[in-house]
């Protein structure tokens, strides 16, 4: 499919790296957009805080890295839960792949708002 060519939304799927799993994170919320949409800005808020912890010199290194990992697989963020299973047994050298994985995982989470609010623009509203 080219750009600007299918669905409502296509162009900011374009951008989704697919490094979180959406549709896990839709049958989990039964399919309820509106809980999807809550889960996704807790997520986004609560990874300012823990992105902050990520430095070895932090001495909550190892909790946020932990609630990173819960957290991720919660949302359908495996690459992201599995990077940090591996930081939990490597120690702070691998904070520098979690800070990675999960700036990866916000992207596709951005791009997965985007996309929906794309969507939502085009679809009828009731009453109208």
């Amino acid at each position: 499919m080219r750009v600007g060519q299918g669905k409502a939304g296509s162009l900011a799927r374009r951008d989704i790296k697919g490094v979180v799993d959406f549709a896990y994170l839709e049958g989990f919320a039964a399919g309820d957009e509106t809980v999807v949409d809550e889960v996704l800005e807790l997520f986004r808020e609560q990874s300012v805080i823990w992105g902050a912890m990520l430095a070895p010199e932090h001495e909550g290194w190892r909790d946020a890295v932990h609630t990173i990992k819960g957290a991720a697989r919660g949302v359908g963020a495996f690459q992201l839960g599995d990077v940090c299973q591996a930081c939990e047994g490597a120690g702070p050298s691998g904070l520098g792949s979690v800070r990675d994985a999960l700036d990866e995982a916000l992207h596709d989470i951005a791009a997965y708002a985007h996309e929906r609010a794309l969507k939502s623009l085009k679809s009828p509203r009731p009453g109208r």
